[in-house]
């Protein structure tokens, strides 16, 4: 590089440096400085040490106060703050002050700013996959965000099943899609309490992807249709029944009331005789006509218990039936506004795009998988209910084939079966296998067109590939510390969530752009072959000198680094980063459980 007007300065943190220059690209700099964040500027703007907070959550700092207090405080590092755009970092505990300060109004634009920013991205991704006539697969999971279950600091913290206990936390909704380019692109990510459960939040999910990607599949009406029919002919049916269970409870009414009425006349009687025999001095005998009505009493009563027993069944069998008919009218109504929004949905989607949905178990009941099958989903779960297992395992006879799926696992399947409860008829299937001498068994559940009966181990395969997403969970935990709460605002821990999730998908970009700009050379460093933990966790961390002139941007590792004698080479100018979507009212990448769009149900 030309000596004229050459920068150097050192660095701790060289790949934070490489990022500032990828941030500035994209103009994530610039739209950070646009905020409107009503905060006082003191040392340094509320806009820059909310970048601050993103630049840590980057270089993987598991605590806020790491960022003064590491062994290379980030805080001193000047050339990463230049890099960024800023003309130095804050104290953490300034940063702490400002996130506390944070509105969710303030969090909420942040959010909209993000999702701005990475729109051309996923947009881009999302035209290769129509060019290469592949359908959308999502994935959608429910990950817990544990406090001390002592705490009474975190707001709205709630006790739930996280990591195979009951903690006190939150809950986080994410939604990711099989990216060509990336792997794996997060679309959304929805801020939850702890006690939020996994078979709550699958319409949630799917309707975040849509707003996000801005694409959804034909509705399947014609399915709905039929459902609502079949369901219009049990209304018919119950409706008879009601009528006749309303005049049932009116005839034992009417029954109940004659035997009162007997039982009043008998005791009246009896007191008559009774007061005859007193005046007269006439004892009782066992056939006197006292005696007789005494009896006729008793029958009396004991006839008008019975009648009232029946007439209190005949109530309750009336209340039951009430019950599901009013329950059935409710899903009619639902299911009939479900058809109305599906047929408009189909109307204004000239181009529907083929899409997948695979979830877990916990996601899987018979409601949530009818809502994504009428959604027009190809859906790949397992049941929500261990009944179905245990109902596939009694289909089970000596004569079952079963088909080698994995080391230890085999299969066998049902094509579309019926099971009790669910609209639908789905593929099912039966697994079995060991961990360690112990048998176990699960099931899988399919709707759509693939033809997953007919190939085993495609399906495990194919279902097991929803561990990606198992997998960016736990890059978020493990490389971003997503599971370690730096901050006890609500806001701001909504933002911590936003954050890292898009720290994942800001790396995956910044690593294709840097390798698509460094200059080649013998001692070039190959950031291509760098994964995302290793560059967060390393090359974030890495010793630098950071040299800038007219002819480009140059990281020099130094000799005590990992990466030692290479060099990082941009160029003066570079490609002009993908283009801003055009419209302003942009759905957030990261969502709050009520921000959704109006429910389908």
């Amino acid at each position: 590089m030309s000596s004229d007007e050459t920068q150097v300065q050192h660095t701790q943190h060289a790949f934070l440096v490489a990022w500032g220059w990828f941030a500035e690209h994209i103009g994530l700099i610039q739209a950070f400085q646009g905020l409107s964040l009503k905060q006082k500027r003191y040392h340094h703007t509320p806009q820059g040490k909310v970048l601050e907070f993103l630049v840590a959550i980057l270089g993987g700092l598991k605590h806020l106060q790491d960022i003064s207090l590491s062994a290379h405080p980030l805080d001193r590092d000047q050339a990463v703050a230049q890099a960024w755009g800023q003309p130095g970092w804050a104290d953490y505990s300034g940063v702490s002050r400002t996130l506390r300060g944070l509105s969710w109004e303030e969090a909420r634009q942040i959010a909209l700013t993000l999702a701005q920013i990475g729109q051309p991205y996923i947009e881009a991704e999302l035209r290769r996959l129509r060019a290469q006539g592949k359908r959308l697969r999502y994935d959608g999971d429910l990950t817990g965000i544990p406090v001390s279950n002592t705490s009474q600091t975190y707001p709205h913290a709630a006790f739930g099943h996280m990591d195979d206990a009951i903690r006190l936390g939150y809950q986080a909704a994410l939604v990711s899609l099989e990216s060509p380019t990336y792997g794996r692109l997060w679309l959304s990510v929805a801020h939850h309490p702890g006690d939020t459960v996994s078979c709550t939040q699958a319409e949630a999910l799917v309707l975040a992807a849509e707003v996000r990607t801005g694409l959804r599949p034909r509705r399947r009406t014609e399915l709905l249709r039929s459902r609502i029919q079949a369901l219009e002919q049990q209304l018919a049916q119950t409706g008879q029944r009601l009528d006749t269970q309303k005049g049932a409870v009116e005839r034992a009414r009417e029954r109940l009331a004659e035997a009162a009425q007997q039982r009043q006349a008998c005791q009246q009687h009896l007191d008559d005789l009774e007061h005859d025999d007193r005046i007269r001095n006439r004892p009782e005998r066992p056939s006197s006509a006292l005696a007789q009505a005494r009896r006729r009493l008793q029958a009396a009563a004991k006839r008008l218990k019975g009648r009232e027993d029946a007439w209190q069944q005949a109530q309750r069998r009336l209340a039951r039936t009430t019950a599901h008919w009013e329950e059935q009218q409710a899903a009619w109504s639902l299911l009939s506004q479900r058809l109305t929004r599906f047929e408009q949905d189909n109307a204004t989607n000239p181009e529907p795009m083929e899409a997948e949905f695979r979830l877990d178990a916990g996601f899987g009941t018979y409601e949530n998988l009818a809502l994504l099958i009428e959604m027009g989903y190809e859906v790949y779960t397992k049941p929500h209910s261990h009944r179905v297992v245990a109902y596939l395992r009694r289909q089970v006879t000596n004569q079952t084939a079963w088909v080698r799926v994995g080391a230890n696992a085999e299969m066998t399947a049902w094509p579309e079966w019926k099971l009790k409860g669910c609209p639908y008829p789905l593929d099912v299937a039966l697994e079995r296998f060991y961990t360690g001498k112990t048998l176990q068994h699960s099931a899988l559940a399919h709707f759509g067109s693939d033809p997953v009966t007919q190939n085993l181990p495609a399906w495990f395969e194919h279902y097991n590939g929803r561990q990606t997403i198992e997998a960016g969970i736990k890059e978020n935990k493990q490389v971003f510390h997503l599971h370690h709460i730096q901050v006890r605002s609500e806001p701001a821990i909504y933002l911590q969530e936003c954050f890292v999730v898009f720290a994942a998908n800001f790396i995956r970009w910044a690593s294709h752009w840097l390798a698509s700009q460094a200059l080649p050379g013998d001692n070039a460093l190959n950031v291509g072959q760098l994964g995302i933990k290793r560059q967060v966790q390393v090359a974030a961390h890495a010793s630098a000198q950071v040299i800038r002139n007219s002819e480009g941007r140059l990281l020099k590792f130094s000799e005590h680094s990992a990466f030692a004698g290479k060099v990082l080479r941009l160029p003066g100018r570079s490609h002009p980063p993908p283009e801003r979507p055009k419209f302003a009212s942009l759905m957030p990448f990261f969502i709050e459980s009520h921000l959704i769009a109006q429910p389908l149900r």
